[in-house]
């Protein structure tokens, strides 16, 4: 377990307070609780976290899975997520580091090994036991926030490991699948992104279909196999998500944050927001800022 002190002392070095921070390498990102928290929901990105310090539990749908120091999370596409961190305190905060998948740098080391990717049957969210080769690396990566001007030429290639030695682990056969341009995990990640750059705007499912090379029929059974959720309950929770940070970061209130994310009707937006979240907006936000709660996604 040395490797794995030697990555949380690093984490609690950049990061102080509880929270999260993005870094100086575009695709890291920090987290700290020096407490647990209440469950929250989340889109992950496609990702890797791993967790220095402490436990966290997520859930998609009615499948949770829990992951520590000894495991890590492998998110293949953004994926609806709630979680809540287990294990954190003042003497031992949860620290984990996040390690967003740079798709163009996958693709190109699957293109360079050759051979086609053949259909993956593993989940598109896992966790598996951590290897010290792999911590290593996470490690030289969050060492380069002390050295910034070795980032640009030296973050690529770390990642680029980090890329290799998940492809060569137990969830490298769902990576390779994710990459093939017309894999059904591709044509749904690509349906993804689109609903994310968009979802403030009325969703309109032929032409997000036909942008990721799929019927409307085939989009929305492949799409709910990989979320566990349709296309528009995806693009409900995006908006319920960021008019949560409107109102708890930016001091928006219920009716101007519902409709900056796309809602017409308050009554609408109300009743959809205390679905997700378990109460009304007000009483949702002040129950945050009174419990300190984190909008933490990993």
């Amino acid at each position: 377990m040395t490797r794995i002190t030697d990555l949380a002392a690093l984490v609690a070095r950049h990061i102080t307070r509880t929270g999260m921070v993005s870094t100086a390498v575009k695709r890291l990102s920090l987290f700290r609780a020096d407490e647990p928290t209440v469950p929250l929901p989340a889109v992950y990105d496609a990702s890797l976290c791993l967790i220095a310090q402490g436990a966290k539990r997520v859930s998609l749908a009615d499948r949770s899975l829990v992951y520590d120091a000894t495991h890590y999370l492998l998110v293949s596409v953004d994926l609806p997520l709630v979680g809540h961190v287990t294990e954190a305190s003042a003497e031992a905060p949860y620290l984990c580091c996040k390690i967003d998948i740079d798709q163009v740098a996958l693709a190109d080391l699957i293109l360079a090994a050759g051979g086609r990717a053949p259909k993956a049957d593993l989940p598109a969210l896992a966790v598996y036991r951590s290897d010290d080769d792999l911590i290593d690396a996470a490690i030289r990566l969050v060492r380069l926030l002390e050295r910034p001007e070795d980032i640009p030429t030296l973050a690529p290639l770390i990642e680029r490991e980090i890329l290799y030695r998940l492809l060569s682990g137990p969830h490298g056969a769902a990576l390779r699948y994710m990459a093939v341009a017309d894999s059904h995990l591709n044509q749904v990640s690509r349906a993804i992104a689109l609903i994310r750059n968009g979802f403030d705007r009325q969703l309109r499912i032929g032409d997000i279909a036909a942008a990721a090379g799929m019927s409307p029929s085939s989009l929305h059974e492949h799409f709910k196999a990989v979320t566990k959720m349709t296309p528009l309950e995806y693009q409900k929770q995006l908006r319920l998500q960021e008019a949560r940070r409107l109102m708890l970061s930016e001091g928006a209130t219920a009716g101007s944050a519902g409709f900056a994310v796309g809602y017409d009707s308050a009554s609408q937006f109300n009743r959809e927001y205390a679905r997700l979240f378990g109460a009304p907006p007000r009483r949702d936000i002040e129950r945050l800022q009174t419990s300190g709660s984190l909008l933490m996604p990993v």
